[in-house]
């Protein structure tokens, strides 16, 4: 990083989102957007030409061949680019998702819909070295970073899935191609790291933590 202002890119699926990112962004004197791309290839590719200082990576890239999400691109970059700070921009507050992006190497997380003040705090804290998070949601956000044994396997993830949907034990079993007993075993253990006691308190924590999406 030079003496000169933070050099970002912006990586999102919506011109207008990005559009308007830019204008924000350029208005501080200490930041200055050198390029946009519209998909997490085009943003890794991007990135690992021009190694801007920050890059502000949507979460989810939306549409028919859209090709890798924010995360994988994350994990891309911190294998071409390492130099370069991410910071996730979203319009999901699910906190599954978010502690994916920095066990892959985020250094932040801001919401699209939060104040223009914490994206650019997080931009400069992700540029000094230091992780950048959304005030509402930091304190559970460090806690499950801290102790990622309280996220569910993909296995247990299934099994919630299937479990919002109304399945019994015996068709969620069916299903997965497991025995009851097995399907119980991994209730039990949802359960336990949720810190619930029965299916629909399960589910709506599975919402919560972005799991589940509700349509």
């Amino acid at each position: 990083m030079t003496g000169g202002p933070l050099r970002l890119l912006v990586a999102d699926d919506h011109t207008v989102v990005r559009a308007g990112l830019r204008a924000l962004l350029d208005g501080e004197p200490d930041l200055d957007v050198i390029a946009e791309a519209g998909s997490g290839e085009e943003a890794v590719r991007l990135a690992a030409q021009l190694t801007p200082d920050v890059a502000l990576m949507d979460l989810r890239f939306a549409g028919p061949g859209s090709g890798i999400d924010g995360v994988e691109a994350v994990r891309r970059l911190a294998a071409r680019a390492p130099g370069v700070a991410v910071v996730m921009l979203t319009s999901y507050a699910g906190r599954a998702d978010v502690v994916r992006a920095l066990e892959a190497g985020a250094r932040g997380y801001v919401l699209k819909a939060g104040p223009p003040e914490e994206l650019f705090q997080a931009v400069r804290t992700a540029a000094a070295g230091s992780v950048g998070l959304a005030a509402d949601v930091v304190g559970e956000l460090v806690g499950q970073v801290v102790n990622p044994a309280q996220e569910l396997t993909h296995r247990e993830v299934e099994v919630v899935r299937l479990m919002a949907e109304g399945n019994s034990n015996r068709a969620i079993a069916e299903a997965l191609f497991l025995s009851e007993a097995t399907v119980k075993t991994h209730l039990v253990r949802i359960y336990r790291k949720f810190k619930v006691d029965n299916r629909a308190a399960a589910v709506s924590e599975a919402v919560r933590r972005g799991l589940l999406e509700l349509s």
